[in-house]
């Protein structure tokens, strides 16, 4: 049985957006950026001034660039007492807003009280040329400047005038007339870039052993340990159990590290002297630039480092070289390993780290990302919401981020990007943020989410454009809420088919992680430092990608508990095992002649199996094939989306709900969270029951030869013994054909009572008696 559809507003819609993708006639954009809508821009490049007239009584001028069309104006940067400045600046204005017929590029001076007039450059609109790419830049031209009457003036403005779209590369650096309303200084945090991950390695520091450790104590064993720090991460071996000034540990500890290497190994040998007191007995620094890279499984070499004792002398920490103890270690970056920065689930990457080891790309992925629409507001402006919206992109290591539409609740951003595509089982991430660095700097708040899309790229048709209305649903405290609606063009590309399918058969991570695989608990640690570090990277790009933005995208709090998410994944599991329980219920009406034609049909069906046992498995994978080509008609026409029945977010109690959002750990008051504890107890000991009731059928099935019941042992070895020899004895056909039948016996003939294999079986003896 299906589950209802969920409601229509929160259900994805196909969109017949007008873009150039498909289309053979038109004014469409260039092939390569054909998933957008065009937008139309006049483009003003102020490129440098000379020759211009002196203003200031010291005999200079401070110039700038003021380009007007209509009730727009764009500045730019004044020079202080230069007369031949450079400025080599880009004005986009929409031309949907265009409201005038002339183009003014007015050259003032900068004065402390008025601003003096220097000269002018004017352009009808209907002169302008139109540039379409892939044609080269426009080169600029010097014009000379005119007065306020039309004459001639000293100086000459450097300009290039062009009407373009936004898939001119002079798009992404300009300043664009729809943020009029930006100060310079925030222009910077509003424009589209794009983002590389930094290059993430696996460290593995191997501890073989120390020699000739000087402990102060040497009237006692020394408890030696090894601890191990890089960055803000550290770890620590187990106390060695040969305690002498000779320990040895043979334990590998595991780091995440970033390119370029910032920071070194820090390894200190410490002795546990007391309790919660450790003495360091050496200290050692390793670089990571001039550790051995391995690509495989095969061990590096080894090697000894001197461990450097420092002492405190008059305030001043000296180093001592008395006597050199020393340390063993095979230190290493795994570049076998793919770092795992992403949650496993919506993995957009699993190559190896080393670049040696990727295999050729299967394809291009291409992603417009076209409008928003119905967003909410998200902060407050004049008295009026209104919300600066911007989108992320993320797949493999490439982050996208297009420009801010400014006060807008439906932006259009009609942006196109591109990844190369190693692996189809992976998923590209697209989140819509509202910007709160529009002032500079950080006088804003944060970032604030607005929702989040995911596309699984296996679930897309090669070469088709998938062109769709995703909802922006989003679950608060006060439950699941649609916070807008953004439309996307996306399109999978394969240049091999041969390539992509030979991917199906093989392994989904590198081999290093099935030939050294790594714990879960290691995993778990390693993916959340290398979430910390890529969101630390990221934020110290510029513009920056924010923390709270790269988190969320990262799903970094995925793995923390939730009623709701826990009762989802339940219902999950149970639309898995609702085929088999069908199966059972199937053939449990089969064997009670509910429908007899039926049950006389499976006899033949059954009959004919036996004595033919050769048709058996062709049987079962041609009616796979049918079922295969049947479902063919009904197979989904768009790519999955967030589905609120699914994550049970629409069912969820707001106790629930509560509970998901709080932090870690808890900031609820004690009643509550007594409230909370004891309802953990109540789930956890019915799943204790559940755990225990299927141990004890798996040790009824050890007691079968155990002989802790010696009665039930006899008579299950005697009737083994007796079944051996009846079996030897009798054709396997023979067997199969009188077990079925009797399997399929009619009501009359049977029992309502258990049969006697199983009163036998519930007999058997279980270790749950010895149990406290």
């Amino acid at each position: 049985m299906q589950k209802p559809p969920q409601s229509q507003d929160f259900a994805l819609k196909e969109t017949s957006p007008n873009i150039g993708a498909g289309s053979v006639t038109g004014d469409k954009l260039s092939c390569t950026y054909d998933l957008v809508e065009q937008m139309q821009y006049l483009y003003v490049r102020v490129v440098k001034a000379k020759d211009l007239p002196a203003k200031d009584v010291t005999g200079s001028c401070d110039p700038y660039v003021e380009v007007k069309l209509g009730n727009y104006k764009g500045v730019t940067k004044h020079f202080e007492k230069k007369s031949n400045p450079v400025w080599n600046q880009v004005f986009a204005f929409s031309k949907d807003r265009i409201q005038a017929s002339i183009l003014e590029a007015v050259v003032k001076d900068k004065d402390v009280v008025v601003d003096d007039f220097m000269g002018r450059v004017i352009f009808e609109l209907n002169d302008i040329p139109k540039r379409i790419p892939p044609d080269s830049p426009l080169a600029p031209q010097w014009y000379r400047l005119d007065d306020r009457k039309g004459d001639r003036v000293k100086g000459e403005l450097m300009l290039a005038v062009w009407m373009g779209t936004q898939a001119d590369e002079a798009f992404p650096d300009a300043w664009h007339s729809d943020a009029a309303t930006v100060g310079p200084e925030g222009v910077n945090n509003i424009r589209s870039k794009v983002y590389l991950s930094p290059k993430l390695w696996y460290v593995r520091v191997n501890v073989i052993e120390a020699q000739d450790l000087l402990p102060t104590d040497k009237s006692r064993y020394p408890e030696v340990f090894v601890k191990v720090i890089y960055g803000n991460q550290a770890l620590r071996t187990r106390i060695s159990q040969s305690k002498s000034i000779n320990p040895m540990w043979n334990e590998d500890l595991m780091f995440v590290a970033a390119e370029p290497f910032e920071d070194p190994l820090f390894l200190t040998v410490e002795d546990r002297v007391g309790s919660g007191k450790d003495e360091v007995l050496g200290k050692c620094v390793i670089a990571l630039q001039n550790v051995q890279r391995r690509l495989d499984h095969k061990p590096v070499n080894t090697r000894w480092y001197n461990l450097e004792k420092h002492a405190i002398v008059d305030g001043e920490q000296k180093k001592e070289i008395k006597f050199a103890s020393r340390i063993h270690l095979r230190v290493c970056l795994d570049g076998g390993y793919h770092v795992l920065d992403e949650s496993t689930h919506y993995s957009s990457d699993l190559r190896p780290t080393a670049k040696q080891l990727w295999k050729p790309s299967i394809g291009i992925l291409e992603l417009g990302v076209i409008s928003a629409v119905g967003l909410m507001p998200m902060k407050a402006k004049d008295s009026r919401g209104t919300t600066d919206a911007y989108c992320v992109a993320k797949y493999g290591q490439k982050w996208v981020r297009t420009r801010t539409i400014v006060d807008s609740l439906s932006p259009k951003w009609n942006e196109q990007y591109t990844w190369e595509v190693f692996d189809p089982c992976t998923v590209i991430s697209i989140g819509v943020f509202d910007n709160g660095h529009i002032h500079g700097g950080d006088k804003g708040g944060k970032d604030s989410r607005i929702g989040k899309v995911r596309i699984r790229l296996s679930t897309l048709e090669a070469d088709r454009v998938y062109t769709h209305s995703y909802p922006l649903l989003v679950l608060h405290p006060s439950g699941v809420k649609k916070m807008g609606e953004i439309q996307l063009a996306v399109r999978f590309t394969c240049s091999s088919l041969i390539n992509m399918l030979h991917m199906y058969s093989q392994p989904l991570l590198p081999k290093m992680h099935y030939i050294h695989p790594l714990s879960v608990i290691q995993l778990d640690s390693l993916r959340h430092q290398a979430m910390q570090i890529v969101s630390m990277r990221l934020n110290r790009a510029e513009p920056p990608l924010r923390k709270e933005v790269v988190e969320y995208m990262l799903d970094v709090d995925s793995h923390m508990w939730s009623m709701r998410r826990s009762k989802a994944n339940f219902f999950r599991i149970m639309g898995v095992l609702s085929g088999v329980i069908a199966v059972g219920k199937w053939l449990d009406q089969i064997c009670n002649w509910k429908n007899p034609l039926t049950t006389i049909l499976i006899h033949v069906l059954f009959i004919i199996l036996v004595l033919y046992p050769e048709l058996i498995l062709p049987t079962i994978f041609l009616y796979l094939f049918l079922i295969g080509i049947w479902n063919f008609r009904w197979r989904p026409r768009h790519p999955p989306h967030m589905d609120t029945r699914l994550s049970h977010a629409d069912a969820a109690h707001p106790d629930e709900r509560d509970e998901e959002f709080d932090t870690f750990p808890t900031s609820r008051p004690s009643d509550i969270v007594r409230m909370r504890y004891d309802r953990l107890r109540s789930i956890a000991g019915r799943v204790q029951t559940v755990v225990g009731d299927m141990a004890t059928q798996g040790e009824r099935f050890q007691s079968l030869l155990s002989w802790r019941d010696p009665r039930a042992t006899t008579l299950f070895v005697t009737f083994c013994l007796i079944l051996a020899i009846v079996l030897y004895v009798t054709p396997f056909q023979v067997v199969a054909l009188l077990t079925g039948i009797y399997m399929l016996r009619h009501p009359r003939f049977r029992h309502k009572l258990p049969s006697a294999p199983l009163n036998f079986f519930r007999r058997l003896p279980a270790r749950s008696d010895s149990m406290l």
